[in-house]
């Protein structure tokens, strides 16, 4: 029999090595802590978020606004580093109308995923949800308008916008 071939030294284990107990296991349950970073730009936009306001990024060559913000220009490659506050209006570039949740389960009232272009943006737009509408009174282009989570109960994160809801248009 070739060397690579033999049996592993040891004896294998039974089911009634389990039942009767003479198999040692241990649980370890270790206690880590992870924390990451969201640099420059994401991170001055969630704190942005937690006053309760959106933060955008503008390129000085180009002049696109983005948001998120970005520390770079997709379109001409430059660093951006001009900040700006904006709306907290845009409109639905795109939704979607979903009867499964985030977590699998099926839904009786569906969740509307959507892009939203915020007001003053160049084609750049977040996902979100938009709520207090039902589906067939949503079309792309629909305006909207953020609905915030209480001051207090506020992190510094997407979900300090609970939702977007269909608004007004106000020139």
């Amino acid at each position: 029999m070739s060397k690579h071939l033999q049996k592993p030294p040891g004896v294998p284990l039974r089911e009634e090595d389990f039942e009767a107990q003479r198999v040692l296991s241990v649980m370890y349950r270790p206690k880590m802590r992870y924390s990451w970073a969201t640099g420059v730009a994401i991170g001055r936009f969630l704190k942005g978020l937690r006053a309760g306001k959106i933060i955008g990024t503008q390129c000085a060559h180009c002049r696109r606004i983005v948001v998120p913000p970005r520390v770079f220009c997709e379109w001409c490659f430059r660093p951006v580093n001009d900040w700006v506050d904006l709306p907290d209006t845009g409109i639905i570039n795109t939704f979607s109308v979903s009867y499964i949740s985030t977590d699998t389960t099926k839904l009786k009232t569906p969740i509307i995923p959507a892009v939203i272009e915020i007001d003053g943006t160049t084609h750049a737009g977040f996902l979100h949800v938009i709520g207090e509408a039902k589906p067939e009174t949503l079309k792309i282009g629909t305006r909207v308008k953020a609905v915030w989570a209480e001051s207090t109960k506020r992190r510094g994160s997407i979900t300090d916008i609970r939702y977007f809801k269909p608004a007004e248009w106000k020139p």
